[in-house]
């Protein structure tokens, strides 16, 4: 049996408009609720749009989806490459890969809850279609690692075990910190909060990768002046 002829994509600013207005509620829904209990209805009403018109984007929730986490992993790769092109020593650009993903969670914290319902219930082919889109920014890191140790310059680690180590380390303290101690009294978004967690990062990326105190101590913009829009959204 045919897949039902799929309504005519409309077209124009507006439509650019309304599809990246879906694609912004869409990541907020999904870190609230996870993937399975998302339903598009809720996602509609909060754009302001009919559940109906929603197939003029996107097909269905699990297309949509996939436009999340490609929207995600992305933007992700773009600020990792532009920290690895920097006219620096490697183990600094290293170090602003650390800044920028701070940096990124702080602007975008649903990124973190979206993450830890991936880590939590994820289904196998959910899992799967996360790997694929997050390829290319672990591939990316890894290269610069192993070049790094090519050089001498760091500890023989395994890039995806000091990758996972940095990125876990954020997720689970900006998304997991208030469900496993709701009435601690502190937002792991604020200013001095994300300070101190990026200190605690490079800390531990200096200590796995061997760069000991050489590098001085960073901070990053967001860090510094606090979290955007997007982040008290």
């Amino acid at each position: 049996m045919q897949d039902a002829p799929r309504p005519t994509r409309e077209s124009g600013p507006k439509a650019e408009r309304t599809r990246s207005t879906i694609l912004e509620v869409a990541e907020q829904v999904f870190a609230e609720k996870g993937y399975a209990a998302a339903r598009l209805e809720d996602l509609a009403a909060r754009v302001g749009i009919r559940r109906a018109s929603m197939v003029y984007y996107f097909r269905d929730k699990r297309e949509l989806y996939d436009a999340v986490l490609s929207d995600i992993f992305g933007e992700l790769l773009d600020r990792y490459q532009a920290a690895l092109a920097a006219p620096a020593p490697l183990p600094e650009r290293i170090e602003a890969v650390v800044d920028a993903w701070i940096g990124y969670v702080s602007e975008r914290p649903a990124v973190a809850r979206l993450l830890l319902w991936e880590a939590a219930d994820g289904s196998r082919e959910r899992v799967a279609v996360a790997a694929g889109h997050a390829e290319a920014v672990l591939t990316t890191l890894s290269a610069a690692i192993e070049q790094g140790q090519r050089e001498g310059l760091f500890h023989p680690i395994d890039p995806i075990h000091f990758i996972l180590t940095i990125v876990g380390a954020t997720v689970f303290f900006v998304a997991g910190t208030p469900r496993i101690v709701p009435n601690w009294p502190f937002d792991p978004l604020s200013t001095e909060q994300l300070r101190a967690h990026h200190n605690e990062l490079l800390g531990i990326s200096r200590r796995l990768l061997g760069t000991g105190a050489a590098l001085p101590s960073r901070t990053t913009k967001s860090a510094r002046g606090g979290r955007t829009k997007a982040a008290r959204r």
